[in-house]
């Protein structure tokens, strides 16, 4: 039985400042593409995390998971409860741990009708802390699948999000302390493109001191063209994105200068994070690759 924290566990624990990157696997079962992208990754992030099925039906997130850690990085898995009940969702944190993968965040997922896959039917049977719970619990209480306890191969240091463009705040806040307590050991925001939003709800949290008792991770997404900038404004229901951002990339003449733009935005972001003393950042720069 592996006994170890992991590497991302022992730098939250550390306190020292953390990078991590996410990505979405191939739509496709060609392992090749995955070790592609760990070979951009290896030695320049501190993990990398996995997306499960986000915007679109892909590869296995454990499957590209193993792939990863295979490449000598460190994984973190995203598991969404949006298409599995509890005894799939259980299932997959042991394969997972089976594997030697056990950094895992733990989200609800996007509605399907938000995505391509819209005549899917969800599942839902659980939360997103339920699921944090459930994981965290493992070894001493099985009763969310009817088990006294499930043996658990070592610990696990599990994550979950954070949505500081949500409303009301005072709820989102109430979320968060619930994660804490069920389990997370980090919290990853959605993309930072609202600044004064964002310093608002940072206000807030370390005002009631949550960042002293989960890492949390500060997401910044890097805008590659116009039209994902579009994209990716329209088809949130919140405003996540003041139209000054949008229009920061839209208004460049080519798609080089609109790349260009977006990395610009992205360090802005980076630096924000920095001047707030969040203690991590998460680049999603997973649009750029499967357009490489």
């Amino acid at each position: 039985m592996a006994t170890e924290t992991t590497n991302l566990q022992r730098r939250i624990e550390s306190g020292n400042a953390i990078l991590v990157a996410e990505v979405s696997p191939p739509s496709s079962g060609d392992a090749a593409a995955v070790r592609k992208v760990v070979d951009c990754y290896a030695g320049k992030v501190h993990a990398l995390g996995i997306s499960d099925n986000r915007d679109r039906v892909s590869m296995s997130a454990l499957a590209a998971a193993s792939l990863v850690a295979g490449g000598g990085v460190e994984p973190i898995l995203h598991v969404v409860t949006r298409d599995r009940n509890r005894i799939a969702l259980v299932s997959e944190c042991l394969g997972a741990q089976a594997l030697g993968i056990r950094n895992i965040l733990c989200t609800t997922g996007t509605h399907q009708t938000l995505g391509q896959f819209r005549a899917a039917r969800n599942v839902f049977d659980i939360d997103s802390i339920q699921l944090l719970q459930a994981y965290a619990q493992l070894g001493e209480n099985g009763s969310i699948v009817g088990e006294q306890s499930i043996h658990s191969e070592g610990p696990l240091c599990l994550g979950g999000t954070a949505a500081p463009f949500a409303d009301p705040l005072e709820l989102q806040l109430v979320r968060l302390a619930k994660k804490f307590a069920a389990g997370a050991r980090f919290l990853i925001t959605q993309p930072i493109f609202d600044i004064d939003r964002f310093a608002a709800w940072w206000k807030e949290v370390t005002q009631r001191g949550i960042h002293e008792r989960v890492a949390m991770i500060a997401g910044v997404r890097i805008l590659t063209d116009a039209e994902e900038a579009k994209q990716y404004a329209e088809k949130r229901p919140l405003p996540m994105m003041p139209e000054s951002v949008l229009q920061r990339v839209a208004s460049q003449s080519d798609k080089a200068a609109q790349r260009a733009a977006g990395i610009e935005i992205a360090v802005e972001m980076i630096g924000f994070a920095c001047e707030e003393d969040v203690q991590a950042v998460e680049l999603d720069i997973e649009s750029a690759i499967r357009g490489s």
